[in-house]
């Protein structure tokens, strides 16, 4: 009799130890699908600086580049890190890919989301000097269709937006909101998307064969599909660089205040940047070059479509809670 109370006993505590690991599972929320999302990103990032091309030479070329048309004050830092890199090649850039692969893995487990994040704003704050040129927003080559304001700083904004933190979670609308608030994630919102309309009509930007060759060069080592795309959007463009500039600052114009209007507008203006970003990434940066070999990361457009979905607008965490009381009281 004894014996069997013991089983009892023991089959008791297995099922309440299982239904206590039943308790404690939950699927990941958006905000952690989005972490996810862009720890896949960075690995991406890592992948891509693993690459053979990116231990030569080359690498430093790559990085001196970045430095014209910056004041001085910015370009000379920039070429004391090329220099640096091409001398110290395989050592240093194994260190580059290393810490953006800890970068990933660190975001994609959760015990250590907090410091990845955090370091991801500095790594992202140096690449973007030292790797971008600061996207080149200090010169007129800057366009939302080549890249600017630099992918590397949309990675930085992510990170502040996707922290694990609920402070503002009781009225967000959207997961960028919950740990920074809806006022000032749409004022980072409109910065960045009133700046690329801003850029989008920089005197360079506005000239005949402006973006027709932009996207034109983006073609040179691609699949032959996506050079076609490209070469046939260039054609599109050839000669209307101006009306092809209005047009294009006008959406990012729209896009930059849609977030500031009521939820189905919202919506539409979020799609409508999905849909931007997308067209930004295919024609534009031809996928950041990463099937042409020597691309560093993935460019802006994907970091934008990601972005773009942290704006989702959603039910409040309010709403929700009432809505669960409700149904418990009628139940």
């Amino acid at each position: 009799m004894s014996d069997i109370a013991v089983a009892g006993g023991q089959a008791a505590r297995r099922d309440s130890a299982s239904a206590a690991t039943a308790d404690s599972w939950r699927p990941p929320d958006t905000r952690r699908v989005l972490q996810l999302s862009l720890a896949v990103i960075w690995l991406l990032d890592a992948v891509l600086q693993y690459q053979s091309f990116m231990f030569t030479k080359g690498f430093a070329q790559m990085l001196a580049g970045t430095a014209s048309g910056n004041p001085g004050v910015i370009a000379s830092p920039i070429n004391w890190d090329a220099n640096l890199v091409q001398h110290h090649a395989v050592l240093l850039n194994t260190i580059f890919a290393t810490i953006q692969l800890l970068l990933a893995l660190g975001i994609a487990w959760r015990p250590t989301v907090r410091v990845a994040l955090a370091a991801s704003i500095a790594w992202a704050l140096a690449v973007w000097w030292f790797g971008e040129g600061l996207g080149e927003v200090l010169n007129s080559a800057a366009s939302p269709v080549n890249g600017a304001p630099g992918a590397v700083i949309i990675y930085a904004l992510l990170a502040v937006l996707l922290w694990p933190s609920d402070r503002h979670a009781a009225t967000a609308r959207f997961a960028a909101a919950r740990a920074v608030g809806a006022p000032v994630a749409r004022a980072l919102w409109l910065v960045l998307w009133g700046s690329l309309a801003y850029f989008a009509l920089m005197p360079g930007n506005r000239a005949p064969q402006a973006l027709s060759s932009m996207i034109a060069g983006m073609a040179s080592g691609e699949p032959g599909w996506l050079a076609g795309l490209d070469n046939h959007a260039a054609s599109l463009l050839a000669h209307r660089g101006l009306a092809a500039s209005v047009v294009l600052a006008a959406a990012l114009a729209l896009i930059a205040v849609g977030v500031y209007l009521p939820r189905p507008a919202a919506r539409a203006t979020v799609v409508l940047a999905i849909v931007v970003a997308a067209v930004i990434w295919v024609f534009g940066e031809a996928f950041g070059g990463i099937l042409a070999g020597g691309a560093t990361d993935p460019n802006s457009g994907l970091l934008l479509i990601l972005l773009a979905v942290t704006y989702w607008p959603t039910r409040t965490a309010a709403a929700a809670a009432q809505r669960a009381g409700a149904e418990e009281a009628t139940a």
